[in-house]
């Protein structure tokens, strides 16, 4: 029986992860401390586990309980624009309960570390961005990816561990938290909809991204441990065709049915254009096409509309207030959920 392990398991991506893992077979052990992520959202099968990659003693003791074959990593907070101003937080969650997970999958002899990092890791790099590009993150957040990437490289160069590193961006789909305000413009969008408030744009609206649908992303990094050559690469993943957040914000209001009803915000630092070229991953994963916008918002919306709109939290642990963007202080109170 193959064992692996998925942090951030009751998550977004992580679930869908969970769910292909179990289909090819695996026995499946979920880490997750349900900070991002739904109880309710770990597939039947899965034995999940509450607690946190940053919990060392508790990592310890599962690599020697359950010996995993595999190790799939999405636990994150990736919240990107907020990271500028949650610095240790991010590095904590980020980086230094990654590194728990590496120095266990190194002495148990892991047979692959599977990584989800992010596009953020190229700052505001040539368009599109490419594998071969030398990455400048801009954000904590991409800072923190990255330095897990160097670590895995450097792990396999020490110790032998192999590795697939995964960079998606912009993911949607259906176990998406839209009670989340701080990132994920898919799901704020679709929350304010459903709560009868408006579309909150930060800046004019004229910023491009690929938006990628959930089985773009999850089904290639679930099935990369049984494809040798991907081992020791990485691959950009998701969707190939850039829209304006305009146009994305036309495309949700049409799957509910309404007018777009758009409050633009004041513009926030962060890359104004931002897609990748997907060539590689293609070729690996012989990936034919990937689910258009408008019928991957229709899936989602569907779905989130039988789930019915969520409450958004206010981060509580912001560590500097300095330039936060509008919205964003939990010490202010305002009218609406903002993007």
């Amino acid at each position: 029986m193959i064992t692996s392990l998925v942090t951030g398991g009751a998550g977004f991506i992580g679930s869908h992860v969970v769910k292909h893992c179990l289909q090819m077979g695996h026995q499946v052990v979920v880490l997750d401390d349900l900070s991002g992520g739904f109880r309710d959202y770990v597939p039947e099968g899965a034995t999940f586990i509450k607690g946190s990659v940053t919990d060392e003693t508790l990592v310890t003791a599962l690599f020697e309980q359950y010996k995993f074959d595999y190790v799939y990593h999405l636990a994150a907070y990736a919240a990107e624009g907020l990271s500028h101003f949650i610095r240790r937080f991010n590095y904590n969650n980020n980086l230094v309960g990654s590194i728990n997970l590496i120095n266990e999958s190194v002495k148990h002899k892991v047979k692959c570390f599977v990584f989800t990092s992010s596009i953020a890791v190229y700052g505001p790099g040539q368009l599109p961005m490419t594998e071969e590009m030398v990455p400048q993150p801009e954000d904590p957040y991409g800072v923190a990816k990255y330095a897990v990437e160097l670590d895995l490289k450097a792990a396999h160069e020490m110790f032998g561990l192999n590795y697939v590193i995964f960079r998606p961006h912009n993911v949607y789909g259906e176990n998406q938290n839209i009670g989340d305000k701080y990132r994920n413009v898919i799901g704020i969008f679709m929350n304010q909809i459903m709560q009868g408030l408006p579309m909150t744009i930060f800046g004019d609206g004229t910023q491009t991204r690929a938006f990628s649908y959930i089985d773009d992303v999850a089904i290639p990094i679930s099935q990369s441990v049984n494809i040798e050559e991907a081992y020791n690469q990485v691959f950009n993943i998701g969707a190939d065709k850039p829209y304006t957040v305009n146009e994305l914000a036309q495309v949700v209001a049409r799957q509910f049915g309404v007018e777009p009803n758009i409050k633009y915000l004041q513009a926030r630092k962060e890359v104004m254009h931002a897609y990748s070229d997907h060539s590689k991953a293609h070729q690996v994963f012989k990936v034919a096409h990937t689910v258009k916008l408008n019928e991957g918002i229709g899936r989602m919306a569907a779905w989130a509309k039988k789930v019915g709109a969520r409450k958004s939290k206010e981060f509580e642990n912001i560590e500097i207030y300095q330039n936060l963007p509008e919205g964003w202080n939990p010490n202010k109170v305002h009218k609406v959920l903002i993007g």
